[in-house]
């Protein structure tokens, strides 16, 4: 494996965290008045803890646990603590974490087309959107570097 990928992957255990925490988007009623409130996943997440628990879990899993799982789980195959046939279990746990970047971008959608207030996107989504591509990219490297490896 090289030494690129590692550290890739390794630094997205420091990039998932910070992207969690980070403005997505930026939403008011009458930003004239009030301003507009930044909105990240975490305090998404809280917000939706006390409203709908079911869509929470899901959010949860798609947003945090799944990215995190298939980093944690690659950097583990990586450096030979783990076995290699776990790879299309982390590819898949990737995909789902491409499903939460899909629903922020229909929330968007919805929210500029009801045309009230105002939403505005924040550098975390674009971060957070990285990090989920940059996981893809790696995850996928790491299973081209599995077939063209011979077999023992």
């Amino acid at each position: 494996m090289t030494l690129f990928i590692k550290i890739a992957n390794l630094s997205l255990i420091i990039l998932f965290p910070i992207a969690w925490f980070a403005p997505m988007l930026r939403a008011g009623f009458m930003p004239f008045f009030f301003g507009l409130d930044e909105i990240s996943v975490i305090t998404g997440l809280q917000s939706l803890w006390k409203s709908d628990v079911f869509l929470a879990l899901l959010v949860t899993f798609f947003a945090i646990f799944a990215p995190y799982m298939k980093t944690i789980g690659l950097a583990l195959i990586h450096f030979n603590l783990l076995h290699r046939k776990v790879l299309p279990v982390l590819h898949i746990l990737g995909k789902l974490a491409m499903a939460d970047i899909f629903l922020i971008a229909l929330y968007l959608v919805v929210g500029k087309g009801i045309g009230v207030g105002q939403i505005e996107t924040a550098w975390g989504l674009y971060l957070f959107t990285g990090c989920i591509l940059a996981s893809l990219a790696i995850s996928f490297a790491s299973q081209r570097r599995k077939r063209s490896q011979p077999s023992a």
